[in-house]
């Protein structure tokens, strides 16, 4: 068996471009950095909030292997009895008791005879003011580490503070923690002191030509006038923000964190 898994993770995928970039690129993709394990966070995949039954097929069919979401997870309704029925689908585990959903799976890693766990939580610094997600990580993380010490984290937060600060309680007792939702990719991915792989943000898939792929005008008008707009994506410049990790099966620490981006970002004048 091999001595370590890769996994490679595809964040914030936004509306129609983020998801037909994606068909369009990570088969390729896929077969360079030869993955045992997917996971996409897709909350933003439906019309930029939410998701539905369809896209989690079509992420299925690109050998996703898990999806998490965030704090557009339950923005559209038609997805809540599917919840139910997917634990692979997953959503953040600390929003209060009684929504559709898991919030962490356990998943068997392809034919290597491992396990992975995947935890999906939520920050609360600047957003709505849910359960706690570190004493929830601890209860997860107990029951988790009772089948695999293999565990992936996707920590879905405004505040870089409150990323870190989540990243530094579990050092070594977790492979990687990536942050989403800002949409926007962070250059600190590093491997933490006892062997947790850490980025602040890993950003998005979809159109960068844009506010964190919101159209452009729609946003400044948001922002100028202090008054709701209506939410439009974005179409131009798709770029997939992506994260590979590596990580020793033994040890379940991580041996390797990079950041992926397609096409690369200029900066450059021509």
């Amino acid at each position: 068996m091999s001595d370590t898994v890769r996994v490679f993770f595809i964040s914030d995928i936004v509306g129609e471009p983020g998801l037909a970039l994606l068909e369009t690129i990570f088969p390729s993709l896929r077969d360079k950095y030869d993955p045992d394990f997917i996971i996409a966070n897709a909350e933003n995949s439906h019309e930029g909030r939410g998701l539905n039954r369809h896209i989690v097929k079509r992420l299925y069919d690109l050998e996703v292997d898990a999806i998490t979401g965030g704090n557009h997870s339950f923005d559209k309704w038609k997805i809540f009895s599917y919840m139910k029925t997917d634990d692979h689908l997953l959503r953040p585990l600390n929003f209060p008791k009684g929504n559709a959903g898991y919030g962490y799976g356990i998943y068997d890693i392809g034919k290597t005879g491992f396990k992975m766990g995947v935890l999906n939580l939520q920050g609360r610094t600047f957003m709505a003011d849910i359960d706690d997600p570190f004493s929830t990580s601890d209860w997860a993380l107990d029951r988790i580490k009772e089948e695999t010490n293999l565990i992936f984290v996707d920590f879905h937060a405004e505040a870089t503070a409150e990323k870190m600060a989540y990243a530094w309680t579990v050092d070594g007792e977790v492979s990687a923690v990536v942050g989403t939702h800002t949409h926007t990719p962070t250059n600190d991915a590093r491997i933490l002191p006892k062997g947790t792989g850490y980025i602040t943000d890993v950003g998005m898939t979809g159109p960068f030509d844009s506010v964190i792929g919101m159209d452009k005008d729609t946003s400044i008008r948001r922002f100028t006038l202090g008054t709701p707009q209506r939410y439009k994506i974005a179409k131009n410049d798709n770029r997939m923000c992506g994260v590979v990790v590596d990580i020793d099966t033994e040890t379940g620490k991580c041996t390797s964190i990079e950041p992926v981006i397609y096409p690369e970002f200029q900066n450059k004048a021509d």
